[in-house]
């Protein structure tokens, strides 16, 4: 059975998603806030707003949108789709990216909270430092959701949406084990792991979720682990950052593979890491390219997918998580109940936050048209 088949069988309905994504809305916008990726897209929108009788919007209705940078297209995207659809339903939006530094993010919402937003969407920088800043918000009757990243050591968080993050690992981890053929085989493989950054919560998830996948197989003897290095900080990226990665993976393989050492397996939980490690693939290994997935299916990647230095990424449609916050803003100001699936997962240190987790699915070089282009989230040209 193909490694697409196996892994639709056994998470997720790839076509139901499909589908779904095919028919919402701001698959147009998409399309244009690709195009607007560049030194030309507005890091601040909206700071100037005129609250007179005639907008028909009160100050009540502003919604702060804190994201941590520009620098990775996903940010972007997130950014682009949280102003489109908050603003398409009447609210006014102040947008915010705080280019990945700690203070700016901090000085950025409390500018919101001074601003008198009724409600923040932050997706931190650094999920452990911004717990002063929101007990203001807090102290302001602000409600507050924590984006993509769980925000830790506060009560001031009302809700957190993301997507379900421990399926995204299980997902890399089986798509390895399906593409190795380990379920039915009396060979073993050599794997590497990278994840991403350790003050990032996500990574607990992502790679807890890969390696509940890949541990049996390791302890079976199955996967070989040469660097040795299996525990999450061993394995981790500070800010996700690919020269990073690059400089970890260049290290691994001359400490491990300068033999003709094969490496058949590299999990990667982001597609910047994985980029890092294409990169020295490329100039310092000479053997067969091993399993490499991703995650956030960014440009770069998807052609990485095409040219066969990249296997696979998770795709999370940031269109369907927008869709969702925006629910969650309304629920808010209307005071009615704010829509969650989940009450157990995501404990911030303070208790747990009612989440909303929306599916992943991922792509690879089989599937990547009916996900990524059928769905209008990136045209035939923008993958050339």
């Amino acid at each position: 059975m193909k490694v697409t088949e196996k892994i639709k069988e056994k998470f997720l309905s790839v076509q139901c998603i499909t589908k779904k994504v095919t028919a919402f809305a701001l698959s147009a916008v998409m399309v244009c806030s690709l195009t607007a990726c560049g030194s030309d897209f507005e890091g601040h929108i909206d700071t100037d707003i005129d609250y007179s009788q005639e907008s028909g919007i009160s100050a009540g209705d502003r919604i702060g949108v804190s994201m941590p940078t520009k620098d990775l297209q996903r940010w972007v995207q997130d950014g682009e789709n949280m102003q489109s659809s908050l603003k398409k339903t009447g609210f006014v939006v102040d947008l915010q990216y705080a280019d990945n530094e700690i203070d700016t993010q901090i000085s950025q919402i409390q500018k919101m909270i001074d601003s008198k937003c009724k409600v923040l969407v932050v997706a931190a920088i650094d999920g452990t430092k911004l717990s002063n800043v929101l007990n203001k918000a807090k102290s302001a009757g602000i409600s507050v959701i924590a984006y993509d990243r769980l925000i830790m050591d506060t009560d001031a968080i009302s809700y957190y949406a993301t997507f379900d993050n421990y399926l995204v690992g299980k997902l890399q981890g089986q798509y390895i084990v399906d593409a190795l053929g380990l379920e039915d085989t009396d060979k073993t493989f050599n794997i590497e792991l990278f994840t991403g950054s350790p003050d990032d919560n996500n990574c607990k998830f992502f790679f807890g979720g890969a390696m509940d996948v890949l541990q049996p197989y390791i302890d079976a003897g199955t996967l070989v682990v040469p660097s040795g290095e299996t525990e999450r900080e061993e394995c981790s990226i500070q800010d996700w950052s690919t020269d990073a990665a690059k400089e970890r993976m260049e290290n691994l393989l001359a400490d491990y593979y300068d033999d003709g050492t094969e490496l058949d397996a590299i999990l990667s939980s982001n597609d910047s890491v994985a980029l890092g490690i294409a990169e020295a693939l490329e100039s310092d290994y000479s053997g067969k390219q091993p399993v490499l997935t991703g995650q956030d299916c960014d440009i770069n990647s998807v052609k990485n997918i095409l040219n066969g230095t990249q296997s696979m990424s998770v795709f999370k449609d940031t269109r369907d998580l927008a869709s969702k916050v925006v629910e969650m803003v309304q629920a808010i100001i209307n005071e009615e109940e704010v829509p969650v699936n989940d009450t157990e997962s995501y404990d911030n240190g303070t208790g747990v936050i009612p989440s909303y987790l929306c599916e992943p699915v991922y792509a690879d070089e089989e599937n990547y048209k009916e996900i990524l282009m059928d769905s209008g989230y990136y045209t035939e040209d923008q993958l050339k």
